[in-house]
C-alpha cells in the first residue's frame, strides 16, 4: 500500500491538528501500517522493557525514587489507574508513566533518533528517544484498551515525535529534546481518552507555555539525575495537562503561531501569522518515522556508535593488539559536531558518575577496549556494556584510567559534520609498537543504525534484552514472551502486562 500523509502547514493551527490526526489515526480512519511498522515499534518497546527492568532491578537512584513517589498516589477503589512496572497497586496514570518513562530511560540504552528526513527536506536533526511508550500502556490501562489499540498508540507516539525532531532543532536554543515527545503524549493520551482536538490542543498549549526544560538538566561536569528522568518529568507535566484540558482548562491556542512561545520565538516565520515550520504525518504505508529510528546495543551515548564500531573491526581485523597491553601507544577518534562537543567534552574525561560516564567517549572506548584486553575477545556480543560497567569499581579502574589517557578526540571538521545525522561519521585509529598504524575507516552505520544492512540486529536485540532483563527477572523467556505480540495481547492481558515481579520490588 503507498504511503499517505497528512499535511500541517505553517498558516493553520497545527497544535489542533495535531490532536485531530491523533484521534483520526487512532480511531481507525486511515487504513493501518505496513506489518513492518508495527514490527518496528514492538522492536523498540521490547528492547525498552529490557532496559526498565534492569534500572530497577539494579537499584538506579531516579527510576526508585520515582516509583516510590509514584506509590504514593494510588486511586481510589473502583476509580481508574495504571501501574509501574512490576507492581499490582493503581496509582494516578501521569505517577505511573512518570515512574516507567524513567526506568526505561535511565540506562540511556533505549532507541534513539536524529531528526533526520532527506526525502522530504526535514533535516533538522534533532535528538530523541523512545522514552514514551509508557503513556500508551497507561492510557490502555485506564481505558480499557486492547493490544492492537495500544501499539497504534506508540506508533502515534514516535510518529508525532519523529516529525517534529525533523522540522525543528531544539537543542540549537539549548532546550531539551524530550519537549517533542511531551507534544506527542499530551496528544495521544489525550487521544486515546476521548479528548476533542481542542481539549489536545489546550494540553500542548499548556505543555509548551508553563513547562520547557532547557539543557541545562544536561551541563556540568558531573550529571545528575535529571539528565535520565527529563522524559519521565516533561510526560508526567504532559499527561497531567492533557487530563486538566479534559476537565475543561482552557490553555494557550494556537501554540506553533504564538510569538511568545518556543517555536516563534527562536525562529521568525516566514509571514506573519504562521508557524516556523511545516510538519507532515504519516498516516498509511510503511513510511513512518520510527522506521527511521535506531537501536543501541548496550549502554552507552549513541553517538559513540560510529567509534565502538571502528574498535570492533580493528580488534577483529588485528588480534594482536589484544596480546599485550602494553604495546599499545595510542588511540585517536575522529568525529563531527555535535558530538565532538557532547561526548568529547573535556569536563568528561575524568567521569565520576554514570551519567557522566555514559557520555565520555574516552570512558566508553577506554572500557571496551579494557574489556577486550581481559577477555580476549572482540565483538559487539562479547564487549556489550552493560550496568557494571559504570559502578563505582568500573568507573576507577586503573587499566582504564590508563587507556583514557592514551586516547585524542578530533572533531572531523565540515567534512564529517555534512555526514550527520546521515549517519554517525567516525574514524578510530590506533597506533600500535608491533602492530603499527592502523584506521578503522569512515564508519557510518554501525550495529544498531537504521542503515545497517549487516543482518545481526535481531541476535544481537535479543542477546541485549537476555543481558538486561536478566538482572531482574528469574525466568527472562516468559518476560520475552509477556512482551512479545503486544499488539495480539487481549484487554485484559495488557491491563496485567506489567504484573510481574522484578528482584528487590
Amino acid at each position: 500500500m503507498p504511503a499517505s500523509f497528512v499535511t500541517l502547514r505553517p498558516d493553520e493551527n497545527q497544535a489542533r491538528g495535531i490532536g485531530q490526526y491523533a484521534i483520526d489515526f487512532l480511531q481507525g480512519k486511515y487504513p493501518d501500517p505496513e506489518p513492518s511498522v508495527w514490527k518496528m515499534v514492538e522492536r523498540f518497546h521490547l528492547d525498552s522493557i529490557a532496559c526498565a527492568v534492569s534500572a530497577l532491578a539494579c537499584g538506579a537512584n531516579a527510576p526508585k525514587v520515582l516509583r516510590a513517589e509514584a506509590l504514593d498516589y494510588p486511586v481510589a477503589a473502583g476509580k481508574p489507574g495504571a501501574t509501574c512496572l512490576g507492581s499490582k497497586v493503581r496509582v494516578s496514570p501521569e505517577k505511573a508513566i512518570l515512574a516507567n518513562s524513567s526506568a526505561a530511560r535511565e540506562w540511556d540504552s533505549n532507541g534513539t533518533n536524529f531528526g533526520y528526513n532527506p526525502a522530504r527536506g526535514h533535516t533538522r536533526g534533532e535528538f530523541g528517544h523512545n522514552d514514551f511508550y509508557p503513556v500508551a500502556l497507561a492510557a490502555a490501562q485506564v481505558a480499557g484498551l486492547d493490544g492492537r489499540t495500544t501499539v497504534k498508540a506508540m506508533i502515534a507516539i514516535d510518529e508525532i515525535r519523529g516529525r517534529l525532531a525533523e522540522v525543528f532543532a531544539l537543542k540549537n536554543y539549548k532546550i531539551d529534546h524530550v519537549v517533542h515527545g511531551a507534544i506527542a503524549s499530551a496528544a495521544v493520551y489525550g487521544a486515546l481518552l476521548g479528548a476533542t482536538a481542542e481539549q489536545i490542543e489546550s494540553a500542548i498549549g499548556l505543555t509548551v507555555a508553563h513547562y520547557i526544560p532547557f539543557r541545562a538538566i544536561r551541563a556540568g561536569k558531573q550529571l545528575s539525575d535529571s539528565k535520565g528522568a527529563s522524559a519521565a518529568i516533561s510526560t508526567e507535566v504532559a499527561v497531567n495537562s492533557a487530563r486538566r484540558a479534559m476537565r475543561g482548562f482552557v490553555g494557550p491556542a494556537d501554540i506553533f503561531r504564538n510569538p511568545e512561545a518556543i517555536f516563534c520565538l527562536f525562529e521568525k516565520p516566514a509571514a506573519k501569522g504562521t508557524s516556523p515550520i511545516e510538519l507532515v504525518l504519516s498516516t498509511s504505508g510503511d513510511d513512518f518515522a520510527v522506521m527511521g529510528m535506531h537501536f543501541k546495543l548496550g549502554l552507552y551515548e549513541h553517538q559513540s556508535a560510529g567509534a565502538i564500531q571502528g574498535l570492533m573491526d580493528l580488534l577483529k581485523a588485528h588480534p594482536t593488539i589484544l596480546q599485550d597491553r602494553q604495546q599499545l601507544k595510542s588511540l585517536r577518534i575522529t568525529i563531527y559536531e555535535p558530538a565532538f562537543g557532547i561526548i568529547g567534552d573535556p569536563a568528561k574525561r575524568d567521569p565520576r558518575t554514570r551519567q557522566s560516564a555514559d557520555h565520555s567517549m574516552v570512558y566508553i572506548v577506554a572500557t571496551l577496549l579494557r574489556k577486550a584486553y581481559e577477555q580476549k575477545a572482540a565483538g559487539w556480543k562479547e564487549l556489550m556494556l552493560v550496568p557494571a560497567d559504570y559502578d563505582d569499581q568500573a568507573l576507577f579502574d586503573p587499566l582504564t584510567r590508563e587507556i583514557m589517557q592514551k586516547i585524542e578526540f578530533r572533531h572531523g571538521g565540515p567534512e564529517y559534520d555534512a555526514k550527520y545525522p546521515d549517519g554517525i561519521p567516525t574514524t578510530l585509529e590506533i597506533d600500535h609498537a608491533r602492530v603499527g598504524h592502523v584506521s578503522s575507516g569512515l564508519v557510518m552505520y554501525p550495529e544498531g543504525h537504521a542503515r545497517n544492512d549487516s543482518g545481526n540486529l535481531d541476535s544481537l536485540l535479543e542477546h541485549k534484552f537476555r543481558l538486561l532483563a536478566g538482572l531482574g527477572v528469574e525466568d527472562v523467556d516468559a518476560l520475552y514472551r509477556r512482551f512479545s505480540n503486544v499488539a495480539g495481547k487481549s484487554q485484559a492481558e495488557v491491563d496485567g502486562l506489567l504484573d510481574f515481579r522484578i528482584r528487590g520490588m
